[in-house]
């Protein structure tokens, strides 16, 4: 407010130097064309008159000015306030923990809109990590309490006579503690791909060649289960820039995922094709499939939406989220595809051409 009525007796002044400093001298000079004599009582007079008559309009001038001034920035003011007092308001309840608090637009301008629209997304964002961090550590817990309950139980029967260490239990307790094991590697690895801590050494990666070893290494867990892999790599497929050991994780992940979900007598593809500078390979298989609505989720952590993604199947939830963070880290791309439950489910990975190609 002092700052308004500020800017007012520094306008008003300036409007009173100005009409004294120019008004008197041309209205003495239409007196004269007007047949006043020079000096005259007429011409004082009339001076006189002028420069009432012109204190008295800027004065009035000034006044007015200053209650619409006055009016308005009190109206703006109060709105201003009004608006910034909800979003504090909105701030300290985000702070306090809820999550789905919203600002509506103010229609101050486009300023406050847009600090509308950033609070509004940074709220959403933070409802999301909230409830990931919920479904996390609910998650968590299940995938260690399972094995941990197992194996307490049996140390248990063991020492109360109930059951010997026979070959059998032994093997029994060996599985247990390699889920944890391997449940822990997995979570380190996606914590290092996720912050980009991961050791990534990169070179020129021939992809036929990749493709055959990750499809060799799992050869006979397809075999076991019933379900025939192939491998079809494009004729003009060039090498890619990437970590070996990295991209060949990736594509493990896409190839246990696959056969996770693909019964006996099922299929797998994997391929690899050349679009442009990108090379896109894909893991294809006729299996369990997922539904729309679950396809975008796929690639978080711990998602499970139906029995295709479920615990009996013996996967954490990690892998997808792993290959996907490893294939970030390569500067590629991932993504899902599937017609529908019982149709099978095409993953793509999209990775750049090597710069040397």
């Amino acid at each position: 407010m002092a700052a308004q009525a500020l800017v007012l007796l520094v306008a008003a002044a300036a409007v009173w130097v100005v009409a004294a400093i120019v008004g008197p001298p041309l209205f003495r000079e239409h007196l004269h064309r007007a047949g006043v004599p020079a000096d005259s009582l007429e011409e004082l007079h009339a001076e006189e008159a002028y420069r009432y008559a012109t204190a008295l309009s800027i004065g009035g001038a000034v006044a007015v000015s200053a209650l619409a001034a006055l009016a308005v920035s009190g109206y703006a003011g109060r709105r201003l306030q009004r608006s910034v007092a909800e979003v504090a308001s909105a701030a300290t309840a985000v702070a306090d923990g809820r999550y789905e608090i919203r600002v509506a637009p103010q229609e101050l301008g486009e300023e406050f809109d847009s600090l509308a629209r950033a609070f509004n997304q940074m709220a959403t964002r933070l409802e999301s990590v909230e409830a990931t961090r919920r479904r996390l550590f609910g998650d968590l817990a299940h995938e260690i309490r399972t094995p941990v309950s197992v194996l307490d139980a049996y140390i248990e029967a063991l020492e109360d006579g109930v059951r010997m260490l026979t070959p059998e239990t032994a093997e029994v307790l060996r599985d247990q503690t390699r889920r944890l094991v391997r449940f822990s590697e997995d979570v380190a690895a996606l914590a290092q791909a996720e912050e980009n801590t991961a050791n990534v050494s990169f070179c020129r990666v021939a992809v036929a060649a990749l493709l055959e070893r990750c499809a060799a290494a799992v050869a006979e867990r397809f075999d076991d289960k019933g379900v025939a892999l192939t491998v079809a790599v494009g004729g003009d497929v060039p090498p890619v820039w990437a970590d070996p050991q990295r991209l060949a994780q990736v594509l493990a992940n896409l190839l246990d995922n696959a056969l996770r979900h693909t019964p006996g007598g099922g299929a797998v593809q994997l391929s690899a094709d050349r679009v442009g500078r990108q090379v896109i390979v894909r893991v294809a298989d006729d299996g369990e499939g997922v539904a729309p609505q679950h396809l975008p989720h796929l690639f978080e952590r711990f998602y499970r939406a139906d029995p295709s993604r479920n615990r009996v199947g013996g996967g954490a939830g990690i892998g997808l989220a792993i290959a996907k963070a490893l294939t970030e880290a390569h500067g590629g791309d991932i993504s899902a595809a599937s017609a529908g439950p019982g149709q099978g489910t095409t993953i793509t990975v999209t990775l750049p051409v090597s710069e040397s190609v």
